[in-house]
């Protein structure tokens, strides 16, 4: 409002009783093209004071209606004849502001934004915010703000200069980039962009997904959510080289056969354990080019052919479920070494969804894992199985395993079969 404003114009069109009105008529001029003027309407829904106000203006008389039509060019001719506006848009400005034409701002505003994917360098950050989704993210993180989203993108970028890494924490990768050992935890803009950049390498890759795991929710057997999900902070991290609470759930593994072994630890035929601080810091040289690394879900499993095969198990190594950070750096470091994984887990849906990701993402082949195996395991089972529960998966190694889970509804644990699987590791 203007400091010398009229006491008339006030009395006219100002107050609280005409707030409505007044930002119904500013309305008109920001939604017009830059440029044109504004020389008539009709305003609908106007209350009875209001209409009255209108017509006033407008020399008209006072009529009990909802609407009326408005000749700006007689308003701006009322305000200027009265000696108290210029116009009624000077009026409007007076009482309330400056109008802002909302076209303009839009051009001004997408031209800051331009202007901060014009600063950005990285060549992975510049082609996720090329990206609607991407460039949403970071208008999120940066709360609308081009300023602040500048320096948010420099910060990124500053983060990215040093991947991947080589076992690096997060919070000392925090302290050295950008002076503040938290401003990387899970949440932070900073790191929500760079995950999203690492999420988008890790994308584009990996292998292409089977297209009935990414689409239609009338799949007899759609994905699972667990299958489906993006991978957590911490594995995304990982395959960067950057350590989040690198001791939380190390990787069990059996004989798996390396160069050099003598500051592993490592005594032929017992089950060793691995984080994923040692997998990342001083990566094991894994000798196994060529040659067969099974792959179990239950740490059990692990524990029964230690007990049963000792020295002379075939390598064998351990998710313990849907692998974790150092599961998953193990298998990504057993398969750059040429192994050829072999995959088996429990025969649930659980089951299904990890030999999924471990067969999409490692490039296993299945392990007595298909429809033929659970068949004949369900053969043996005694009369007090535990049945199975759960949306059904269809498994990308064969079709028929759904179809033969369901129609029995038996869960065929893991340990179950050790014996069969104890043919292998021996064999192997």
């Amino acid at each position: 409002m203007s400091p010398t404003l009229d006491p008339r114009l006030q009395r006219l069109l100002g107050g609280e009783r005409n707030a409505l009105l007044r930002k119904r008529l500013r309305r008109r001029f920001e939604r017009t093209p830059p440029g044109a003027a504004v020389e008539g309407f009709r305003i609908d829904k106007l209350t009875t004071e209001e209409h009255s106000v209108l017509a006033s203006l407008l020399g008209r008389p006072v009529r009990n209606a909802q609407s009326l039509q408005v000749d700006v060019r007689i308003l701006d001719a009322a305000f200027q004849n009265a000696g108290i506006a210029t116009s009624l848009r000077d009026a409007l400005e007076q009482l309330d502001g400056p109008i802002t034409n909302l076209a303009a701002a839009r051009l001004a505003l997408q031209a800051l934004w331009s202007e901060v994917l014009k600063t950005c360098i990285h060549p992975e950050l510049i082609g996720l915010l090329q990206a609607p989704a991407g460039i949403g993210l970071l208008k999120r993180v940066a709360r609308q703000s081009p300023p602040v989203a500048r320096d948010l993108c420099q910060r990124v970028e500053a983060v990215l200069q040093r991947l991947p890494a080589s076992g690096i924490t997060r919070s000392q990768l925090a302290a050295e980039v950008l002076g503040d050992a938290h401003s990387l935890d899970s949440g932070k803009p900073t790191a929500t962009v760079v995950l999203a950049v690492l999420r988008r390498v890790t994308a584009r890759a990996r292998d292409n997904e089977v297209a009935e795991f990414e689409s239609g929710e009338d799949s007899e057997f759609g994905a699972s959510n667990a299958a489906a999900a993006e991978e957590r902070d911490r594995d995304i991290w990982a395959k960067a080289g950057v350590l989040v609470n690198e001791l939380a759930r190390p990787v069990l593994f059996l004989n798996v056969p390396m160069r050099d072994s003598g500051n592993h630890g490592l005594l032929p035929g017992e089950p060793v354990y691995a984080s994923l601080r040692s997998l990342l810091r001083s990566p094991p040289s894994w000798d196994v080019a060529g040659r067969k690394v099974f792959v179990c879900e239950n740490p059990n499993l692990v524990a029964i052919a230690a007990d049963h095969l000792g020295s002379s198990c075939a390598p064998l190594v351990c998710t313990d479920g849907m692998p974790a950070a150092a599961q998953r750096c193990l298998l990504s470091q057993l398969v750059k070494a040429r192994a050829r994984l072999c995959y088996h887990g429990d025969f649930d849906w659980a089951g299904v969804q990890i030999g999924n990701h471990v067969i999409r993402e490692y490039g296993a082949q299945a392990w007595r894992f298909g429809a033929g195996d659970y068949e004949a395991a369900v053969g043996r089972a005694s009369g007090h199985g535990q049945t199975l529960a759960g949306k059904a998966v269809r498994a990308l190694w064969d079709d028929e395993l759904a179809l033969s889970m369901t129609k029995h509804r038996l869960s065929i644990a893991e340990e179950a079969v050790a014996a069969s699987l104890l043919q292998d590791l021996c064999a192997g």
